[in-house]
């Protein structure tokens, strides 16, 4: 058992701070230190490689800055293959009760957990730490499902945790790491890479695409053909990519189903669409549902999907014709999505509005436009808004050079402003 006390010991923080702490993510950090010296349970959840890992080893070391002691914290990520032999959550509680007995902490003891879906029956022991009032215990985890806090662990922690979801680099986070300035040259940039954190150590294009393409095998492999036996594994990736340059298109499953048809695949509903199930729960894509403005309610049959990251349209599928309206319209969507808003795709009087945006009592409606030409595409741009007879805020948002002044209560926001303007 020593050998697997070795492997621990090397990846925690004992004797000193490991040497890649990634790029400080302070807008996750603070919002999930909020929550903290208590018993719910942090629960990390997203995409892989969008920054979970780096931003539990960020809390960490913030914990050491506050005074907890190092021998206080647990740390293990369940990827590394040093910790391959933890198949189930007797062998993590085995190596915890060695840590205990080696370390001898005293005090509250921080567990700190990366990719816990990986072990079998992993609830049970979150559940008993989370519930053993004997000792205290505070609990961080993370995984790359969104289904891991569904069904009976629901019920089991039934009030006692709070969930975060971690997306790739926001564009102010981009600018951060990038060391480039607010703006439309960098906003364009920004566009034309994603926000995947390990891109920004990657220096050549060809190396970057690889490292894209690498990612995505390993979620389809592993997040969905692994978990859920599939059977087409051609047709699940075929899927993914209709979706990836189909984002921001209202589209319905009958749809996909009639493409592949026309394509000669064979393929059924029922496929389709728990294939694309499994793909929204990696955290690949995010479906938006449609919204009748007028009539407040939600409407069935199409919606669109967007993707969690452009860098999959821009390193894998750039053959398709995707313009930088569609890129524009993407990315607005994940802005509001970290800045905690519910989402939908707005109609009304058989017009569109690209979103209609809500936390808690502030509503915005959104729409998107990569330029603002003329006069006519103004008037199309605003059309829509203007039909909407209450009083939140109407915002059209684009790339132009200069911010035009407001129309009929319409708000014009250029794209590099729009994450500050929703805070």
């Amino acid at each position: 058992m020593d050998e697997y006390f070795n492997a621990l010991e090397k990846y925690n923080f004992w004797e000193s701070n490991p040497a890649n702490l990634g790029f400080p993510r302070k807008s996750y950090t603070q919002k999930i230190q909020a929550y903290s010296n208590n018993r719910l349970i942090k629960v990390l959840v997203g995409q892989r490689r969008a920054g979970k890992s780096y931003l539990l080893r960020q809390l960490v070391l913030a914990l050491i800055e506050s005074g907890v002691s190092r021998k206080n914290i647990f740390f293990l990520n369940r990827e590394i293959a040093d910790f391959d032999f933890i198949k189930n959550f007797k062998d993590l509680d085995a190596l915890f009760k060695l840590y205990k007995e080696k370390i001898k902490p005293t005090g509250r003891i921080y567990l700190f957990i990366d990719e816990i879906q990986n072990i079998d029956g992993w609830e049970k022991l979150v559940n008993s730490y989370s519930q053993d009032y004997t000792s205290e215990y505070e609990l961080y985890i993370s995984g790359s499902n969104s289904k891991m806090l569904s069904g009976e662990l629901a019920t089991l922690l039934s009030g006692r945790y709070v969930s975060f979801e971690i997306f790739p680099l926001s564009y102010s986070e981009f600018l951060g790491i990038s060391a480039q300035k607010k703006g439309k040259e960098s906003y364009l940039s920004f566009l034309q890479t994603g926000g995947l954190p390990e891109l920004f150590q990657l220096n050549q294009e060809d190396v970057k695409r690889n490292y894209v393409s690498a990612l995505k095998d390993t979620v389809l492999l592993r997040d969905i053909i692994q978990r859920h036996t599939i059977k087409d594994v051609q047709l699940l990736e075929d899927v993914f990519v209709f979706l990836v340059n189909n984002a921001s298109n209202l589209i319905s499953i009958k749809n996909i189903v009639n493409y592949f048809k026309s394509n000669n695949r064979k393929t059924s509903y029922e496929t389709v669409a728990a294939y694309i199930g499994y793909i929204e729960d990696a955290y690949l894509v995010h479906k938006t549902e449609r919204y009748n403005i007028k009539g407040k309610e939600t409407v069935a049959g199409v919606a669109k999907y967007y993707i969690n990251d452009l860098s999959f349209y821009n390193y894998l599928f750039r053959g398709f014709g995707y313009g930088f309206g569609y890129l524009l319209e993407n990315l607005m969507y994940l802005e509001l999505r970290k800045a905690d808003y519910q989402v939908y795709v707005g109609t009304i009087k058989g017009m569109k509005v690209d979103f209609v945006a809500t936390r808690g009592e502030r509503k915005i409606y959104v729409q998107s436009s990569y330029l603002l030409l003329d006069k006519d595409t103004i008037e199309r741009e605003y059309a829509s808004l203007e039909l909407i007879k209450d009083n939140y805020e109407k915002i059209v948002v684009s790339i132009d050079d200069i911010n035009l002044p407001s129309k009929d209560g319409v708000k014009h926001v250029l794209a590099w402003n729009f994450a500050e303007y929703i805070q």
